[in-house]
């Protein structure tokens, strides 16, 4: 029997982990900053802190991109040294990871290899998909709602799922989220103001002023760089320049969503009628996001609690639960996995 089991839900931007033997969830930045382009220089939150501040010589890389590995070497040693970094990390362990549906079977082979095949040792690796430990994490008895809809918007990425007792009946990942809602934010400043912000400024932007509010007389004074006088400076950014920059992002989310309802079989949008429409992910927390949903789309928006969190608790439940760890997850070695059939 394995020493341990690790739930892992690999975010653009954030590693999530449920450690079986402690009973525990942490969380960490999915980053790496090299030195020289050559050298590890450090991982995680650590390194994120010196994402926009560090020095020349030290480049600030993001494994994953779009929900899919894209640096993988990167990835596997980031990993290995967050599971070993106080927190007496054992070898021979089962790992349980969540991936998103719509990606390719190569990129998903990847999150499988990624533990498999590195000094972890594993004793098995078995994959979940994203949408479903969702809505295990918050709570639902997926083998008995007949329609769920979950739109998990992360930081790279938003993942459209629709669920039918127990099963993925439709799934799509949108290449929109928080890293495009920031960009939008900080390409409209530099084009309306003549001013330069950067990623974290464009963060905070959203963050402090959200998508839908009545209040639209607001302003916040940042930090950046006049572009005429080539200096560093400060401006002031109005709610509504914010909202704007972020109108389109969102409108690529809602057609999608609304695409993905117009497909579902009749029975099963029936019952997402019912229920609604779950956000999860941590884009969901975004200030009256759920309410600008609700009123493009037409039907009920749910931000579940904890909803960047949600996927994690999800692995926790499937990996406690014996009949959900046989039904739900899979090998890639299995003799039955069905993209090789």
């Amino acid at each position: 029997m394995a020493r341990n089991v690790y739930g892992l839900d690999l975010g653009t931007y954030e590693i999530k982990v449920f450690d079986k033997k402690k009973d525990r969830i942490w969380k960490e930045k999915n980053v790496i900053a090299m030195k020289d382009k050559r050298y590890i220089f450090s991982v995680g939150d650590e390194a994120y802190d010196m994402y926009e501040k560090s020095p020349g010589n030290i480049q600030v890389v993001f494994p994953m991109k779009n929900g899919v590995i894209a640096h993988f070497d990167d990835m596997q040693y980031l990993l290995g040294n967050l599971l070993k970094t106080d927190r007496q990390f054992t070898r021979g362990a089962e790992y349980v990871i969540a991936v998103p549906t719509d990606v390719t079977e190569v990129e998903k082979k990847a999150f499988y290899d990624l533990v498999f095949h590195s000094e972890a040792k594993a004793k098995s690796v078995r994959i979940v998909e994203r949408g479903l430990a969702d809505a295990i994490g918050f709570g639902l008895n997926i083998m008995d709602e007949k329609g769920i809809f979950i739109a998990n918007m992360g930081g790279g990425t938003t993942e459209l799922s629709v669920l039918s007792y127990g099963g993925i009946v439709l799934n799509r990942l949108v290449k929109t989220g928080g890293e495009q809602f920031d960009a939008a934010v900080a390409n409209l400043v530099r084009h309306n103001r003549d001013f330069l912000i950067g990623r974290l400024t464009a963060e905070r932007l959203r963050r402090e002023f959200g998508v839908f509010d009545q209040d639209t007389g607001s302003s916040l004074t940042v930090s950046g760089r006049d572009l005429i006088s080539g200096v560093p400076a400060q401006t002031e950014i109005p709610i509504s320049l914010v909202r704007a920059a972020m109108k389109d992002p969102l409108d690529e989310c809602v057609r999608a969503m609304r695409s993905m309802i117009e497909r579902t079989p009749p029975d099963v949008r029936r019952g997402i009628e019912e229920s609604g429409i779950y956000l999860t992910g941590g884009i969901a927390n975004l200030k009256g996001l759920s309410t600008y949903l609700e009123e493009s789309i037409g039907l009920p928006v749910m931000t579940v609690p904890d909803p960047e969190l949600c996927a994690v608790k999800g692995l926790e439940k499937i990996i406690l639960t014996k009949a959900y760890y046989k039904k739900l997850t899979y090998s890639m070695l299995d003799e039955d996995y069905r993209w090789l059939r």
